[in-house]
């Protein structure tokens, strides 16, 4: 079962949360070879990483994917080991998702089932990424059984590692609060920075530790990072992805490649230390 964190009274204050970087899905490892070897460098505060093969696992292993994959893992194995001391890819970070697409809630359960045994027989993940994640109440019974049975077969398998496996649920907005307790993560803002720079929090996540929320935003400038990361520590986002790509000049996805800032956006976050 997901290690889910549990409900408290403290409020946030703002400001004193640990942020990381959670990448939403890069290009695949042809087409951003450094996007991917840059996740395995020493110092990059990663808490996951999102395969996605063609929309789910593929029909079958990819050579180039299994490569990639092998690395981040054996980078989290190090750190966790205690194996290479200078990795600062520490135990709260470093996971690979396997990426799986609930459709809003249109795609049966026994195929979201099969794209996950897929994932952890090929690529050994350390959890998934349930993308297009349904909002509302009506279909929360549907996702609570959907991860719950996802978290069943991590225990089961050799993927996850001492700290357990790790879901995460890409609804891009604030769901129904009762999702929170369905995963140990919920994506609540993946959009441009012109809406971000003046979006609101819903206040039922001020009743969550931070960290419990992940925001992606493309079409940051440069000189509006720092603006961007205060407003994802004020509204308690534990996990970010910033970028200057913003979906234009023939680009089909903003967050598949790294931003021209990378070096920046990372130095700014810090290296990635233990919880």
């Amino acid at each position: 079962m997901p290690h889910l964190t549990s409900t408290g009274s403290t409020l946030r204050t703002g400001g004193a949360e640990r942020l990381g970087v959670g990448v939403p899905g890069y290009a695949h490892p042809l087409l951003a070879p450094a996007e991917w070897a840059g996740l395995s460098r020493p110092g990059t505060p990663l808490h996951w990483a999102v395969l996605n093969i063609d929309g789910g696992p593929g029909a079958r292993p990819d050579p180039h994917c299994l490569e990639a994959a092998g690395r981040l893992r054996n980078a989290r194995e190090r750190a966790l080991h205690g194996e290479a001391p200078d990795d600062t890819v520490r135990v709260s970070g470093g996971r690979l998702l396997g990426h799986i697409d609930l459709a809003f809630g249109g795609r049966p359960f026994d195929e979201l089932v099969a794209d996950a045994r897929s994932y952890l027989d090929w690529y050994r993940v350390g959890g998934f990424y349930l993308d297009h994640c349904p909002a509302g109440r009506d279909r929360l019974p549907a996702v609570r059984r959907l991860t719950g049975t996802l978290g069943a077969l991590l225990a089961d398998s050799d993927s996850a590692d001492e700290e357990g496996g790790l879901l995460v649920l890409g609804h891009d907005t604030h769901p129904y609060p009762g999702y929170a307790e369905a995963a140990d993560q919920l994506v609540t803002f993946r959009g441009p920075w012109t809406d971000y720079r003046w979006s609101q929090v819903a206040e039922w996540t001020a009743s969550y530790e931070p960290g419990r929320f992940a925001h992606f935003v493309h079409g940051v400038p440069r000189t509006h990072l720092e603006e961007a990361m205060r407003i994802a520590r004020w509204q308690g986002a534990g996990t970010i992805f910033f970028t200057d790509r913003d979906g234009t000049r023939g680009q089909t996805d903003p967050f598949a490649a790294l931003p021209s800032y990378w070096d920046e956006f990372v130095s700014r976050i810090g290296p990635g230390i233990s919880e």
